[in-house]
């Protein structure tokens, strides 16, 4: 009885950091999130990025991992950003909608919109679907080029459609 307790004990402990490690919060209220991150983008001068992606999702998850790792150092400090669950593209699909529905291609796709709530980038053709394959590299190549491209025309941006 002991050695099941103690292994039922260990698989919650190992289940609970695995799900830890996801990058999407399933029970988030995205809505109320994205237009909190628009409130705080007025007041400290900042884009915001919208990362559309799920749990379930292998490219997500390596984006996610490039956000945090080598193209860090192009999102920190200049956007503040949101990750937007889609589930299995049965949630939030308001917001992907407001967006110019960037998910129409795949997942992960990302947004950037000014804090008046006006886009300024999107990925409208799945450039991100294959971040496995991009790896941290092409992943950061490609954030560059396109929040580079970003900088330029924040006052030229469209509204959402």
């Amino acid at each position: 009885m002991r050695r099941k307790l103690m292994l039922l004990l260990l698989t919650c402990c190992a289940f609970t950091a695995y799900a830890t490690d996801w990058p999407y919060n399933e029970q988030a209220n995205a809505s109320a999130d994205v237009q909190q991150a628009l409130k705080a983008a007025r007041v400290n001068h900042r884009n915001v990025l919208l990362v559309f992606g799920a749990n379930w999702c292998k490219d997500c998850r390596v984006l996610d991992q490039a956000l945090h790792g080598r193209s860090q150092g192009l999102i920190d400090g200049k956007f503040n950003i949101v990750k937007i669950d889609v589930g299995n593209f049965d949630k939030n699909l308001d917001l992907a909608g407001h967006y110019g529905n960037p998910i129409e291609k795949g997942i992960p796709a990302v947004v950037v919109v000014s804090p008046a709530d006006q886009v300024i980038y999107s990925t409208k053709g799945g450039e991100l679907a294959d971040a496995r394959r991009m790896g941290d590299q092409g992943i950061y190549d490609f954030l560059s080029q396109q929040l580079a491209t970003t900088a330029k025309v924040a006052g030229n941006a469209r509204p959402p459609h």
